[in-house]
């Protein structure tokens, strides 16, 4: 029997997220949206695409859960863009109805499923998914440590003209702008980094890795980055249904892990068909501590904002 994954949200990076899905043949696929006739649209254009692509799985759209009923993963990536004038706690508040309905609709109609989390902010997303699906820990998993490894391999292979497969990198924390990147853990076929770059450039690589999603917003005018999140996303999506078990970034659920609880923080974590099987606690110097405890801090502010509002 095939595998099912629903992608709730058919905006770029979900319609881009069931692309590689059907495009590596992982599951049928069906896309979730309000807007009438989006989904349906795009997922009949990514049938039509099976015949030339060479892929041969079921593609659907629809405007209600029913038709994500016994999903295997769901994959949340709907929500609002900060618009003018909207505060930074509005825009949470916003996605947390989004994150929060769609997280207990998945429960509903799919009460196996793994949910992976794309929409911002996503370490706070985590916790509202968590809490409104009642599923355990490591049933709900965040994507943004993937990204902006990526992003950081990427920038590392580009200044030293090597290929960004011999490129093995990580980062902690949250993502964007607090994320913690794990130099002594980073390296090129074995090679520390820091015997490949001067300090004061990889300093500058960090911070364009920190920038990356805001470059790309900065750039494109009138979006945000959907190709390298699609197939950050796509990486855990075709671990846990494949039970590869690859030990990725990704955000998790602490309890008592780096010595933090309740919060959802970017950790290495093993996955598998159960979804995260194990947390890695690496161990960190003085200011890698310090770098994660600002990360860590900025998404408990914000898990105290919703449930000051009540969430």
């Amino acid at each position: 029997m095939r595998k099912k994954v629903t992608v709730v949200g058919g905006g770029n990076v979900g319609a881009t997220c069931a692309l590689r899905i059907a495009e590596k043949e992982l599951a049928d696929v069906v896309i979730i949206d309000i807007a009438e006739g989006m989904p349906q649209g795009k997922a009949l254009d990514l049938m039509q695409s099976g015949p030339v692509q060479g892929y041969d799985v079921n593609l659907v759209g629809a405007n209600d859960y029913e038709a994500t009923a016994n999903s295997d993963i769901v994959v949340i990536t709907a929500g609002f863009p900060r618009k003018p004038g909207m505060s930074r706690d509005d825009l949470l508040m916003k996605n947390y109805e989004v994150v929060s309905y769609a997280a207990a609709q998945s429960a509903k109609y799919s009460p196996d499923s793994i949910i992976i989390v794309v929409t911002n902010p996503l370490d706070a997303m985590c916790w509202a998914a968590w809490k409104s699906s009642g599923f355990s820990k490591n049933r709900v998993i965040g994507m943004a440590g993937i990204l902006d490894t990526a992003r950081f391999r990427t920038f590392i292979g580009m200044e030293l003209d090597v290929s960004v497969e011999n490129v093995v990198a990580m980062v902690l924390g949250g993502h964007g702008d607090t994320m913690v990147p794990m130099l002594r853990y980073s390296s090129v076929s074995g090679i520390p980094l820091t015997e490949l770059i001067p300090a004061a450039r990889l300093e500058e690589i960090v911070t364009r890795t920190r920038n990356g999603g805001a470059e790309i917003v900065k750039l494109l005018q009138t979006g945000s980055a959907y190709y390298a999140p699609a197939a950050g996303t796509v990486e855990m999506v075709e671990s846990i249904l494949k039970d590869k078990k690859k030990v990725v970034p990704c955000a998790a659920l602490l309890e008592g892990e780096y010595g933090y609880n309740g919060l959802f923080v970017g950790v290495p974590v093993k996955l598998g068909s159960n979804g995260i099987e194990k947390i890695y606690e690496l161990s960190l110097n003085e200011e890698e501590k310090k770098m994660l405890k600002v990360s860590a801090d900025a998404v408990d502010e914000l898990i105290k904002v919703l449930v000051e509002k009540g969430a």
